[in-house]
């Protein structure tokens, strides 16, 4: 991703992050010169510049004309995750009780939503997880491995070298790029193929018996990795 496209990540349109591109090379421009600058029209800069300034992402300069310069950029970044982290903790105050807990098989498709969710295992994990997969994708996923290392997890994974994480248990085998698998807690498996972008699919469920299925498959798998260490 490019400065213009990470920046409409923080809540930018694709007009207000161009322009404050240009503010934060420029240092301070009218709403004349960034319009010149950037080649938007100056009706459409001024909307975007007046929506910087309500966003948090430039100030006001006032003089015998009105100039703009952007907010360093590591302060407008931490004071949108501040607010989204407030937004968040807003939410889950106010978040109304679930009926039910769904206990069926769900698909989640997308490369980075497969990644977010085992993000997200990792993290809800509180005494054990098992992971089978490349090392390439072990290593999107290294940060909760390792934090969950730090908490006294007990993680066994199944990859390919050279991969190696202290305090975990890992065993060494050749692993497709693609395929996953995903035990957490002995409640939840995640189990499918990592492609490009959407074409990646997988399978999430708390049921027990695919649970103990996979659970029995990893076993197995490690049993023929220790059998054949010695070959």
């Amino acid at each position: 991703m490019d400065f213009v496209e990470l920046l409409t990540h923080f809540g930018l349109t694709k007009q207000e992050a161009t322009i404050y591109m240009m503010l934060f090379t420029e240092g301070q421009l009218t709403g004349y010169e960034a319009a010149k600058l950037t080649g938007i029209s100056r009706s459409n800069t001024y909307t975007a510049l007046a929506g910087l300034v309500e966003k948090g992402a430039a100030y006001l300069i006032e003089g015998a004309a009105t100039r703009y310069t952007p907010v360093p950029l590591e302060e407008f970044c931490n004071n949108k995750i501040t607010e989204l982290q407030q937004f968040k903790q807003n939410l889950i105050l106010s978040t109304p009780v679930q009926n039910q807990e769904i206990d069926g098989y769900i698909t989640i498709k997308g490369e980075e939503h497969i990644i977010n969710k085992m993000k997200n295992m990792l993290t809800d994990s509180t005494e054990r997880a098992y992971l089978s997969m490349s090392s390439e994708i072990t290593d999107r996923i290294l940060t909760e491995l390792k934090s969950g290392v730090s908490r006294g997890l007990k993680i066994v994974i199944i990859t390919n070298k050279p991969f190696q994480l202290e305090g975990a248990t890992v065993y060494h085998a050749e692993k497709t790029q693609k395929q996953i698998r995903l035990i957490a807690d002995s409640t939840s498996v995640l189990t499918g193929d990592i492609s490009d972008g959407n074409r990646s699919t997988c399978l999430y469920s708390k049921k027990k018996n695919l649970v103990d299925l996979f659970k029995e498959s990893l076993k197995n798998e490690i049993q023929l990795i220790e059998l054949t260490k010695g070959k």
